[in-house]
């Protein structure tokens, strides 16, 4: 990138003078070159408060969204702690049920399924009548 050169100053001299109407005439063309340039930036200003202000009215309904998300998550953050706490109190009903069922199952092993039974009690009554 080149470098800018300076600008160059205009030299002054003090053998050169002005009359007070070419000064006037001078001083008011200046005048009205800062005025257009003030203009210029008061009309950009106004844009970006304009678009600063849309802008601030769209974040306020994404703040209200989100308030509202807020809300419906600390609603599914109770509902997640309630099933939480039913979850517990159902494993400790399933321990017990586990426990009951190993009981049942070793007092199962120990009795005679029904026909088995049958056909004991007929070999019983065979062995009765040739008694």
């Amino acid at each position: 990138m080149k470098k800018a050169g300076k600008k160059a100053k205009p030299e002054f001299n003090e053998n050169i003078h002005y009359s007070p109407t070419e000064m006037k005439r001078y001083l008011g063309a200046l005048c009205e070159t800062h005025d257009e340039s003030l203009k210029a930036i008061n009309e950009n200003f106004f844009i970006v408060n304009r678009k600063l202000d849309e802008h601030t009215k769209i974040l306020d309904g994404h703040t209200k969204k989100l308030d509202e998300h807020t809300k419906i998550l600390d609603g599914h953050t109770k509902k997640l702690d309630s099933h939480s706490e039913m979850i517990g109190s159902l494993m400790e009903n399933m321990e017990i049920v586990k426990g009951d069922i190993s009981v049942i199952k070793g007092d199962l092993k120990k009795k005679v399924d029904y026909d088995d039974f049958l056909s004991l009690v007929r070999r019983v009554q065979k062995i009765e009548a040739k008694i």
